[in-house]
């Protein structure tokens, strides 16, 4: 390009990039770059003369080249695609009338903080340092995807609107970053796809709004962090799916509010996560998806996820806030799988590791019972006997109260009538008490069942006592091989 058919303010872009200087063209601070449509020519730069000094514009000794431009009026699309640029560029607080290319480009560093743009293009670019684009506004798609950046990636107070509703808003696919991904405040309109990106540090989305009601507002597929994903008082209308994801923190949506109604609102499913926190978090509006997760601490209050939740196959160590079981109980009951026994055992290991033996039972026992409702009506039956009795031996003192019971009842009747002896030269003294306890007990004798025949009603009691004593035994040994094989 030809460096002598400049505009004014082209000239002074010019001069001040070759002393690494910068131009700020705004006429105050406090601007807004939105109404760039109407800057005139005075601080008007086309793209083309931005492309010349980044490619081919010489240096001036002892000084180090840099673009620095602030409040401009870029005319043109920035195609600088497969390019090598040595030097720094920021462009901040400016307006872009054409979406810039840097497919595939190689950076320094890259500014566009506060800008306006119809739309990006950086697709399989490397960046040695940092990306800010820092309170950008783009209403058009913005491609990351597939590059890498070895700094850290600046998206806080951005606000990004996809013009087109079949393309993802924010594309971050296959993306590497070195440092951070730190964007909190980001407003998204559309969706937001990092599926199989890896971040360095952590990722921040606090306090950001990401909206695409009825569809996927966060598609986060293999993701990978380092460190912690910060999502406090995020804002998520659509779907948050963080399937197969690795975050070797903490995955923090505290004070959240997610919103996907009648379909999944977070799916987290098959995920490696050092500690999940959704606590005071407004109440999901959607199906949470945790199955196949190995988590080592969930941190929700049971009001959080009032809907469906599937749990199948999901391990944790440690749930927090401590709550008595049957608080986390329902939850248990409202997964679209059924009866899982798996999701019961890892609850009852979580208050067992905490010292809360009477929550292990409590749940433990809501287990017997849902599996008893998926087994034919005999099976049924034996298990509402077993619960009655001992509690499928977590309450044994059930089966010491029915116990004591029969045993009064046979001592006073068998008190009031004394049963005839078989041979009375031989018989032993009669004692009611053991005489019904010889009834009861299958295995002990004490000698007076055999000696002793009643007969009418106080046979027909021996009958029902020697029944239910058998029946006693039996749920109680259960009961015990249950507790010894549990321990």
């Amino acid at each position: 390009m030809d460096f002598d058919d400049l505009t004014p303010a082209e000239e002074q872009v010019r001069r001040a990039y070759s002393r690494g200087e910068t131009v700020d063209f705004r006429a105050a601070e406090d601007e807004d770059p939105a109404d760039g449509a109407d800057w005139g020519p005075q601080r008007t730069i086309r793209a083309s003369v931005l492309k010349a000094l980044l490619l081919s514009a010489p240096q001036e000794d002892g000084r180090i080249a840099a673009l620095r431009l602030r409040g401009a009026r870029v005319t043109g699309t920035l195609n600088l695609a497969y390019g090598v640029i040595d030097q720094p560029v920021r462009l901040s607080h400016c307006y872009f009338e054409a979406a810039p290319d840097l497919y595939g480009c190689r950076l320094r560093q890259l500014n566009l903080s506060s800008s306006v743009l119809p739309a990006i293009r950086v697709n399989n670019a490397r960046i040695d340092g940092p990306l800010r684009m820092t309170d950008c506004r783009i209403r058009g798609t913005v491609r990351l995807g597939g590059s890498q950046i070895a700094g850290a990636l600046f998206l806080d107070g951005a606000e990004l609107t996809a013009a087109d509703a079949q393309l993802p808003t924010l594309q971050l696919h296959q993306t590497v970053i070195g440092l951070d991904l730190w964007a909190p405040r980001l407003r998204v309109r559309g969706e937001a796809r990092l599926n199989g990106a890896e971040v360095g540090g952590l990722v921040s989305l606090e306090g950001a709004e990401l909206s695409n009601p009825g569809g996927i507002a966060l598609r986060a597929q293999s993701l990978g962090v380092k460190a912690d994903v910060l999502a406090r008082s995020l804002h998520a209308r659509g779907k948050v799916d963080l399937r197969g994801a690795r975050i070797a923190g903490r995955l923090d949506l505290a004070r959240s509010h997610l919103s996907n109604p009648g379909d999944t609102a977070l799916r987290a499913s098959s995920c490696s996560i050092g500690e999940l926190w959704l606590h005071r978090s407004r109440p999901i509006e959607g199906t949470l998806h945790l199955r196949r997760s190995r988590i080592d601490k969930l941190s929700f209050e049971p009001e959080v996820v009032p809907g469906e939740v599937l749990l199948n196959n999901l391990s944790y160590s440690v749930l927090s806030p401590h709550e008595p079981a049957e608080r986390r109980l329902p939850m248990l009951r409202r997964d679209g799988d059924g009866y899982l026994p798996h999701a019961h055992e890892q609850l009852t290991a979580a208050y067992r590791r905490v010292g809360d033996d009477h929550g292990a039972r409590v749940v433990q026992l809501a287990k017997l019972r849902r599996h008893r409702s998926t087994l034919p009506w005999y099976a049924r039956a034996w298990g509402h006997l077993q619960e009655a009795t001992v509690g499928y031996g977590y309450r044994p003192l059930l089966a010491g109260a029915w116990l004591l019971s029969l045993l009064t009842i046979g001592s006073v009747a068998y008190g009031l009538h004394h049963p005839r002896p078989l041979k009375a030269s031989e018989a032993p003294h009669f004692n009611p008490v053991f005489y019904t306890l010889d009834l009861l007990l299958p295995v002990i004798s004490f000698g007076q069942e055999g000696a002793f025949a009643p007969d009418g009603w106080y046979q027909t009691l021996s009958y029902a006592l020697v029944i239910a004593g058998w029946i006693l035994a039996t749920t109680v040994v259960a009961g015990m091989t249950r507790t010894i094989s549990r321990q």
